[in-house]
């Protein structure tokens, strides 16, 4: 209905957006240019913040702009496995049929690495998501499954994406050696507020309109509502526009935005 009600062709804020129609944030544009940096120097890059900031949407833009024929992508969104579950996973993902063992999986692995990068002339990357999630066996692991010529060459790309916690798990005294192989390692924290305004236009008219629908005082509670963050900012703008168009609102305020923000609220 709401589609309809302000001309809009499609959803503006779709959870599977094509990524040509990323809205390039400052902070998303930095954050990319640390992934290119690292597509070119190889070894680990760390992608943290919180939830519904857009690293996902970050790193789904950078595996599309990846050469399938330069680059296999890994990835792995189940991090609460066991080490032999990631092993496993890994081997998998690198079309290796896993061995029983561990030290079997463990040369597997390196030698389909190492198969790509010197026969194949393929970098793979390997993303793991929500990486707080994360043993610490599996994290003593990482360094070690991607030690390649007694540490002095990296074949492949480890991308890990995750919540703020990790950084301080990692920042623990066992974990120093994997920290000092992470090459990049950024920190988003949201849209800024002329961003969120940006963000909206930009998805609307992405969307079929150009029709201003939002006030200057719908933004900026849209914004201290959902501190920039991309997931909360674009379910608060779709309940806006399902509010204003029930209520037949060619323009949304401050009073709509509060209202839907009500309503998406989750409490007993």
């Amino acid at each position: 209905m709401y589609k309809a009600f302000y001309g809009l062709t499609k959803d503006p804020f779709p959870k599977d957006i094509d990524t040509k129609y990323f809205y390039k944030s400052k902070e998303f544009s930095a954050a990319l240019d640390r992934l290119e940096f690292l597509k070119n120097s190889k070894g680990f890059g760390l992608i943290a913040g919180e939830p519904g900031v857009g690293k996902s949407s970050l790193i789904r833009y950078f595996i599309d702009s990846l050469n399938p024929n330069l680059y296999k992508v890994v990835y792995i969104p189940i991090s609460t496995l066991t080490v032999m579950d990631f092993y496993r996973a890994l081997a998998e993902g690198l079309g290796v049929t896993p061995s029983h063992k561990k030290v079997n999986m463990f040369r597997q692995i390196q030698e389909a690495i190492f198969t790509y990068h010197k026969s194949k002339n393929i970098t793979p990357v390997i993303i793991i998501d929500e990486a707080q999630f994360l043993k610490n066996s599996v994290l003593d692991d990482l360094r070690l499954i991607f030690n390649f010529e007694v540490d002095s060459r990296d074949y492949s790309i480890l991308i890990l994406t995750a919540q703020i916690p990790f950084i301080t798990q990692i920042s623990r005294q066992p974990h120093e050696a994997l920290r000092q192989r992470i090459v990049i390692n950024y920190c988003m924290k949201g849209l800024t507020k002329d961003e969120v305004k940006e963000y909206i236009i930009f998805a609307l008219k992405n969307a079929g309109c150009s029709e201003p629908l939002f006030t200057d005082s719908a933004y900026e509670l849209m914004f201290s509502s959902t501190n920039g963050f991309l997931r909360p900012l674009g379910r608060l703008a779709r309940m806006c526009l399902i509010s204003g168009a029930n209520q037949k609102l060619k323009s949304i305020d401050s009073e709509i935005v509060y209202e839907a923000q009500t309503e998406i609220n989750i409490t007993a």
